[in-house]
């Protein structure tokens, strides 16, 4: 399974970048807020930190618009992929982009069936929010399991991201399910590589070595 970054934080996709532990990233324009600079600029770079696949998100919401927005985007780089909001007008950018032989992304997915069409649109990927139907009481896994049983029924290739993650056990479960790709924030990468009894192991490894070359004054 793929792991994307979910952040418009430069210092985050470079550190877990170093460690090869990034596949894309994805942004929005929320994420995009929170960060220091020009929105141009940022995506810029980000484009030229990751060698894989970085989404970058419309903000408009009739099709025409959507198309000149993605037209300027993908001029940031030839890694881009073009966010666009699971709403009539954006199916129909997402055929034409199919057709231009720009990738999709199709964002704020809240059901099979809203996958179902974006698929048939043509879209590079489809982005179910997991987390916000836990936020309200849903299990959102179902919905992944029923995407990703569907596209393998009809060997669509579009992949599912799954996206709102909100903690590591949802990319354990999304992975057990099948799903091609999860998004997540910076802090639940970092948690996915931390254990108490990793910590533990090392530091009585250091302790133990640190005795050794007392008793026997070794050097390296």
């Amino acid at each position: 399974m793929k792991i994307f970054l979910d952040t418009a934080n430069i210092e985050s996709i470079r550190r877990y970048n170093d460690m090869g532990a990034v596949d894309g990233v994805t942004t929005n324009p929320t994420l995009l807020s929170k960060e220091k600079g020009h929105p141009a600029e940022i995506m810029r770079e980000i484009t030229k930190l990751i060698k894989g696949p970085v989404s970058l998100e419309v903000v408009g919401i009739e099709t025409d618009g959507m198309i000149e927005e993605a037209h300027r985007l993908t001029k940031f780089g030839p890694n881009v992929v073009v966010k666009i909001p699971m709403i009539p007008e954006g199916l129909k950018a997402v055929r034409q982009l199919r057709e231009e032989g720009i990738k999709t992304n199709v964002t704020l997915i809240f059901s099979s069936n809203q996958a179902l069409l974006a698929a048939k649109a043509g879209a590079s990927y489809v982005s179910p929010f997991i987390g916000r139907f836990d936020d309200i009481g849903h299990d959102g896994m179902v919905i992944i399991k029923e995407i990703v049983q569907i596209f393998a029924n009809y060997k669509f290739d579009t992949e599912v991201l799954v996206a709102s993650v909100r903690h590591p056990v949802h990319v354990v479960e999304a992975a057990k399910i099948g799903a091609h790709i999860v998004t997540l924030p910076p802090e639940i990468l970092g948690k996915m590589m931390l254990h108490p009894l990793t910590e533990k192991g090392l530091n009585s490894f250091l302790s133990d070595w640190e005795k050794i070359t007392k008793q026997y004054q070794v050097t390296f």
